[in-house]
């Protein structure tokens, strides 16, 4: 192994090796950790699936870190980033004088990741011409490098991504089908943003937090309007969207107060044949959302009210001028009913506070971030 390879492995991304976390509580993410924590401590091929921006890559590698690989190499590979003619090397290795340009030997990615994990991502638009070569190393460990008749024998768990429909790839022969159910051993579906609406107010907090301190600002409240139109808003680039909104609306920020950015998202491409429904319409089909998520539960840790950021009974006035019933059995008042209603007595919470978040005083509503 060259000094170059040596260097790579022991400056792999450190985040690995400590447990990741990722920001949200609503049922649909759940389901995708329940399902990656069951996965994690198995050495079983992984196939993650979702839109662009969902958080592939941070779902593996969490697997990775709660994995009994946790302190091995986590190699990520972007199949669809490297050029044809140079894959099968980047993979595999080569020899010396393998092909033009081949000065050295060069051990590839599977070599490098032995004992760890391998992240193929967008493993959809990898070559048909490399497919059986990955399909051997998955199934028997082992494979050649270029230019070369000697075996080489790996231990390595493969974690693969891909936003694109494998499946019906595999019907129109653009993906090898036993490729495919060799991938697919244990498929984990990322969901997107918009399904996850009740993530999006601790998702902004999160983001907020961590460009307020990498640009040396700080936010103390997001007004109302605006966090009601980012969590209507369909996130088509889900959360690295998201993420690079945040990030430039702090740096537009002044005097601690998070820009208005409802133009701004109004203008963003949704990708849709209809018209974007009207900002009203948004804030009721946002609720009945968020009330169907927490089976029309209104008030309390897990009530939509908590999730929207607002106080029950602020919900509840909304629902009435909306004209929105809600679908529960009417029914005594249980604890989270009771803690929700001494805690609105004890704080006085402001409307559009974010969760966990106390609210700021005075006139204008707003969410607090002190």
């Amino acid at each position: 192994m060259s000094a170059l390879e040596a260097n790579f492995i022991r400056n792999f991304d450190r985040e690995t090796c400590r447990r990741s976390e990722m920001v949200g509580q609503s049922s649909a993410l759940k389901v995708a950790l329940d399902q990656a924590r069951l996965v994690a401590t198995t050495d079983s091929t992984v196939l993650i699936l979702g839109e662009t921006g969902t958080g592939k890559e941070l779902i593996a590698r969490s697997i990775h870190a709660m994995s009994d690989r946790a302190d091995r190499p986590f190699v990520k590979v972007n199949c669809a980033a490297i050029p044809f003619d140079l894959l099968e090397s980047e993979l595999f290795g080569h020899e010396r004088g393998a092909f033009t340009g081949a000065n050295v030997q060069r051990s590839g990615r599977f070599e490098i990741a032995h004992g760890g994990t391998l992240f193929l991502d967008e493993i959809g638009d990898l070559p048909l011409a490399s497919q059986p070569k990955l399909l051997r190393v998955l199934q028997e460990g082992e494979f050649e490098r270029l230019g070369s008749s000697r075996t080489q024998h790996v231990d390595v768990r493969l974690i693969a991504a891909t936003h694109r429909d494998l499946k019906a790839m595999a019907r129109n022969n653009e993906f090898r089908s036993d490729l495919y159910y060799r991938l697919s051993v244990f498929p984990v579906i990322m969901p997107p943003l918009r399904e996850r609406r009740g993530d999006i107010p601790p998702l902004i907090r999160h983001f907020i937090e961590v460009f307020s301190r990498r640009l040396g600002k700080k936010i103390t409240c997001v007004p109302e309007e605006t966090l009601l139109s980012l969590t209507a808003y369909d996130w088509p680039g889900n959360i690295r969207e998201l993420q690079n909104v945040i990030e430039r609306a702090v740096i537009l920020s002044q005097d601690g107060v998070f820009p208005d950015l409802r133009d701004q998202v109004c203008t963003l491409p949704i990708p849709s044949a209809t018209a974007p429904p009207a900002p009203g319409h948004c804030e009721r089909d946002l609720i009945v959302n968020t009330l169907r998520e927490s089976n029309w539960v209104v008030g309390g840790v897990r009530g939509a009210a908590m999730k929207l950021g607002l106080k029950r009974t602020t919900l509840i006035a909304r629902m009435k001028r909306m004209g929105i019933e809600c679908k529960r059995q009417r029914q005594e008042p249980g604890p989270d009913l009771w803690m929700d209603a001494a805690a609105g007595a004890s704080t006085g919470a402001s409307p559009a506070t974010l969760p966990g978040v106390p609210a700021r005083s005075g006139s204008n509503t707003a969410a607090s971030l002190n």
